[in-house]
């Protein structure tokens, strides 16, 4: 190697599947990869059976050197990190970490963020973009400090949102273009041409983890935010409401819908339908359901699911 260009060796962290193409862009880009470090394995489904992380199956095909922490601080986890002599670490979707971990390699520890920070700081950047009804978003590289999404900005890249987006397309598509921006930053790490700049202290929107609650459906907002809601809370954790129908509470997965702008007379929550058609009521249209799903039955397009369920004509939402 010349004195110009750093010879780099990188232990790369992560667990879902948005990292595994990460990792993949990796190796396809001919880096050395010392080892992977992601979640132990969790109990999953009725069995209990051990679910291994994407990442870690990935690693497992590639005979990639692999680790699993439960405690970060371990002293014993820290030793097998020094042990693999890396001198990058590249986090992707994995978990925050303690300043002795992020702190060791000689080159830093630097993050992949999907959103254009310093908007969209934490758990959930994809799925808050699209609910906020944002019209582009993008891919972030940083390196790691103490406080969450907050480091030195690498390298950033734009892209569109399209207005029929879900949060499962804008997924794959932030996934492979931070693919491409991890290598690139690998590269200018390498080449000693990397140039940062710090965030500003503001943070005007958070992405915070989503739970149940915040996926239900409120008809009493406007068309439009109900409509970004169900784009991006799909296909995961999906955007969800309570049909009650001839007396009964049913609660109804809703993971795509169509939107209808239009002044109506009809109270809001009602439901709507035809043959081929489910629409609910809001403030200023209506929320035309395309698929979804309720308690005890799998997912359906509409038309099939009119064809095995009969709505009374008083339901509604709520």
């Amino acid at each position: 190697m010349s004195n110009d260009k750093r010879d780099i060796r990188i232990v790369f962290m992560g667990t879902p599947e948005f990292a595994v193409t990460i990792l993949k862009g990796l190796l396809d880009n001919n880096y050395t990869v010392a080892g992977v470090i992601t979640a132990p394995d969790k109990p999953a489904g009725r069995g209990r059976k051990l679910n291994q992380s994407a990442v870690k199956k990935f690693a497992l095909e590639n005979n990639l050197t692999l680790l699993q922490p439960t405690n970060l601080k371990n002293e014993d986890f820290q030793k097998e990190l020094k042990n693999l002599n890396a001198n990058l670490q590249v986090v992707v979707a994995f978990r925050m970490l303690p300043k002795s971990v992020w702190n060791m390699p000689k080159y830093g520890t630097f993050n992949l963020h999907a959103s254009l920070l310093p908007e969209y700081r934490g758990a959930a950047p994809i799925n808050w973009t699209i609910i906020n009804g944002e019209t582009k978003t993008g891919v972030t590289t940083f390196f790691i400090d103490e406080k969450i999404d907050t480091g030195e900005i690498i390298l950033q890249k734009e892209i569109k949102i399209d207005p029929e987006e879900n949060a499962g397309s804008l997924h794959d598509k932030l996934m492979h273009l931070g693919a491409d921006l991890v290598c690139k930053t690998i590269k200018k790490i390498a080449s000693k041409k990397v140039k940062t700049k710090s965030q500003p202290e503001r943070e005007n929107k958070s992405a915070s983890k989503i739970y149940k609650e915040d996926c239900k459906l409120d008809f009493n907002n406007d068309i439009d935010s109900i409509y970004n809601k169900v784009r991006g809370l799909s296909p995961y954790p999906v955007s969800w409401t309570t049909i009650y129908n001839d007396g009964k509470e049913i609660e109804a997965k809703i993971y795509k819908a169509e939107k209808e702008v239009i002044k109506h007379q009809y109270k809001i929550g009602k439901i709507i339908t035809t043959k081929k058609e489910l629409k609910i009521t809001a403030k200023n249209g209506y929320l035309i359901i395309t698929e979804l799903k309720i308690a005890g039955k799998r997912k359906m397009d509409i038309v099939s699911f009119l064809n095995g369920f009969t709505f009374h004509e008083d339901a509604f939402v709520k």
